[in-house]
């Protein structure tokens, strides 16, 4: 059977704050039956540690410790992992260069960890640099997140972009089964003919693919109005898209994404399209 997305990576540095990513990445993966690619990124500064190697052979030693129980883990659940370990003085250059390199289209990563804890609204700062730069899309999971089994709750605006995100979105609910709440947010009234143009051709869409689907356009700031919907239908899964306006170019991550990220208690899906 075919998938959405065949080729995943993992990042972590299985530390407490992975957990959540891990056990998602380890659920996907043995759910379709795909081998899971993971990095684990170390912190390595060549010039530091040529005049303390102490420093370099502890993190060596702590790295072969965490792949070590990485693998455990894996082969506990049944899960084919080829993990691999990458050096670099900025862990999310190391985690999009792997991406790369495996052909990734789906990148899983914890929410936030130590390191910036209050960084970019409670997204740390090296996972908002992933899905800033990441060649594809970016599943970001908190850690008491679960694989999503109730509903697909889509996030888009009536552009060529949105279209791309709710097809996505639908094929996710396809997938697995789930309803699909489709939601677009005007920030003023004159906005929302076009909205609900919008919303309702692509729940038409929706509900020809077989998706049992419901629409709705809200007013308001959009990451409150994209959380409250969540919440409302008790969807465990948002989608959404990186940015509201790509001429920004691949340095930032839109503000409405950055703090849907931050807030919600469920995994949200960024799609980078290319």
């Amino acid at each position: 059977m075919a998938h959405l997305f065949n080729r995943l990576l993992l990042a972590t540095e299985h530390s407490e704050f992975d957990t959540g990513a891990e056990a998602m990445a380890f659920a996907l993966a043995k759910r379709c039956q795909l081998p899971l690619a993971t990095v684990v990124p170390l912190l390595s500064n060549p010039e530091y540690e040529a005049l303390a190697p102490q420093i370099a052979a502890k993190a060596e030693q702590d790295a072969a410790v965490k792949i070590a129980r990485l693998r455990e883990q894996a082969a506990d659940v049944g899960v084919t992992i080829d993990l691999r370990l990458r050096r670099g003085e900025e862990p999310y250059q190391e985690i999009v260069q792997e991406a790369m390199q495996q052909g990734s289209d789906l990148i899983i990563i914890r929410r936030r960890g130590k390191r910036g804890f209050l960084a970019n609204l409670l997204v740390g700062e090296m996972v908002s640099k992933v899905v800033a730069h990441a060649p594809c899309h970016v599943l970001i999971v908190p850690r008491g997140a679960q694989l999503w089994s109730q509903r697909v709750l889509a996030a888009a605006e009536p552009t060529a972009q949105g279209r791309r995100i709710v097809a996505t979105a639908t094929a996710v609910a396809v997938e697995c089964g789930l309803p699909l709440q489709l939601v677009s947010v005007v920030t003023a009234e004159v906005e929302r003919p076009q909205a609900d143009a919008f919303v309702a051709d692509m729940l038409g869409q929706a509900q020809q693919a077989g998706v049992a689907a419901q629409a709705e356009v809200r007013s308001g700031k959009p990451f409150t109005e994209i959380l409250a919907a969540s919440a409302a239908c008790h969807a465990d899964l948002i989608v959404m898209g990186s940015r509201a306006d790509n001429r920004i170019g691949r340095a930032l991550v839109g503000g409405v994404a950055q703090k849907v990220m931050g807030l919600a208690e469920i995994p949200v899906m960024v799609l980078n399209f290319q």
